[in-house]
């Protein structure tokens, strides 16, 4: 029988069609998993947190010159973005671009989680092999996760402009003395920070409440992500205590970091990307 080329357009459509079924299937895998069952979590302590973060910090001195070169890459990443701030004319948003670390930190820890693994199953590992993250059980449901929070943080940023436009007017400010004086020393700087710190708030929260176990589990087994956010928000129920104290060592870890010049960010992302590991041991069987 004659094999013919049939209409372009047919071709191009039956393709199209095909490339649509088959990008479907993997983001229903990705949401729905290859374990069907929801990850049993168990209510944490503040001497969990303790313990957590005193094997992070184990963890980093065994593989610190490694993590360090490995997360170097964060305090450039930041250095850019303030001095986007600065030359750009966007003062007002260069608290709310910092802050918002707290909001992908989960995602640049992702490589890290993968060095404790290893190592807690007695492996050897090094910086390289933080890449092997791509090829988690669940990475399908990592994008969609890391996805998720970077459109969050855009979200963010967004709603702290409009914050400043609500308050401030759409002040110009030639310098960062003159913002400051503006913020701390006018009453439209001062409802900013009343209606932005909460603000900034609940977008943390509600973060911390779907990641603070789903990055580890998808990197560790393949429950999909409906699965992993669930096993967190569950966390968040049996231990909201420990949980807000966890996002506040986490806030403080960031705010260390950021001094000087966020170089101390190559130093607290490791130590709290590796207690995250730890934590998520403790709280899921």
């Amino acid at each position: 029988m004659v094999s013919t080329i049939g209409n372009p357009l047919s071709w191009g459509a039956k393709n199209i069609g095909k490339a649509g079924r088959e990008v479907a299937h993997a983001a229903q895998h990705a949401v729905e998993g290859e374990v069907r069952e929801l990850p049993e979590v168990h209510a944490i302590t503040y001497g969990d947190i303790r313990a957590a973060l005193k094997a992070g910090v184990d963890d980093f001195l065994h593989f610190r010159s490694d993590v360090i070169m490995a997360c170097l890459l964060y305090p450039v990443i930041g250095l850019c973005l303030m001095g986007f701030a600065f030359n750009k004319g966007v003062l007002p948003l260069l608290f709310p671009v910092l802050s918002g670390f707290a909001l992908v930190g989960p995602v640049a820890a992702l490589g890290l989680y993968e060095l404790s693994r290893r190592r807690e199953r007695g492996e050897s590992a090094v910086w390289a092999d933080t890449l092997n993250v791509l090829r988690a059980p669940g990475f399908g449901g990592i994008l969609l996760l890391a996805l998720g929070l970077g459109c969050w943080y855009f979200l963010w940023i967004v709603s702290a402009w409009f914050v400043h436009e609500f308050t401030m007017g759409g002040a110009a400010y030639p310098d960062t003395t003159s913002f400051l004086s503006a913020v701390l020393g006018t009453s439209g700087g001062w409802m900013m920070m009343v209606i932005g710190i909460p603000l900034g708030f609940l977008f943390a929260l509600v973060a911390l409440a779907f990641s603070i176990l789903s990055f580890p589990i998808l990197v560790h087994r393949d429950v999909g992500l409906a699965r992993a956010v669930a096993a967190s928000i569950r966390l968040m129920q049996l231990s909201p205590g420990p949980v807000l104290a966890w996002g506040a060592v986490v806030v403080a870890g960031l705010v260390i970091g950021s001094v000087p010049l966020l170089l101390g960010l190559a130093v607290t992302l490791p130590i709290l990307g590796h207690a995250t590991w730890h934590l998520y041991r403790r709280a899921v069987g």
